[in-house]
């Protein structure tokens, strides 16, 4: 008898274990589905089971991790045009840095221009804008500076048709033909 009632005791507890761990998912489960924007969820999140709310946080940190990829690559790449501006300000500039510099990026159907030049060596910036719409890109964005003696040029574009996309290998001929 003894062991019979020890039994239904650890079975009892066995259960009141399973039933906490449960609640306690559902709550982790239901802060997690409040984490989440609303402009990330398709359907109203009282609609959803848990699996779905489970399926939008991933789709949502995926989101995010490829939001800071792109920041990454951003910073990165200011902070080259950053040590590319010290270096022109401090008048050093080394042997392999000689002026016109063309820096090109290309992602999916964005392209990015980054021409920089001297005051002596001037481009019509409208024959660039020209080159990237021949080529199949619009001009999205377009704007220069001037630091010191030197001139940035910057052009955001995207393709025009996606399924064709940017042949930047050739947009880059064209434009180190145009600069030199």
């Amino acid at each position: 008898m003894k062991s019979n009632s020890a039994r239904e005791g650890t079975k009892l507890e066995r259960k009141t274990l399973e039933k906490n761990r449960r609640i306690l998912m559902k709550n982790l489960c239901m802060k997690l589905a409040s984490l989440i924007p609303k402009q990330h969820c398709d359907r109203t999140k009282d609609m959803l089971s848990q699996q779905d709310h489970l399926d939008q946080a991933t789709s949502y940190i995926k989101t995010l991790r490829a939001r800071i990829e792109k920041m990454k690559e951003r910073r990165g790449q200011k902070m080259n045009i950053q040590e590319l501006d010290i270096e022109i300000d401090s008048g050093t500039t080394s042997s392999e840095f000689k002026l016109p510099v063309l820096e090109i990026r290309h992602q999916d159907s964005d392209l990015e221009v980054v021409l920089v030049s001297g005051q002596e060596k001037r481009f019509m910036f409208h024959e660039v804008i020209s080159i990237l719409e021949e080529e199949g890109a619009q001009v999205i964005n377009a704007n220069f500076s001037i630091v010191g003696k030197k001139i940035f040029y910057t052009l955001h574009s995207q393709a025009v048709s996606s399924r064709l996309g940017l042949d930047a290998s050739r947009i880059t001929e064209r434009l180190n033909q145009l600069i030199r």
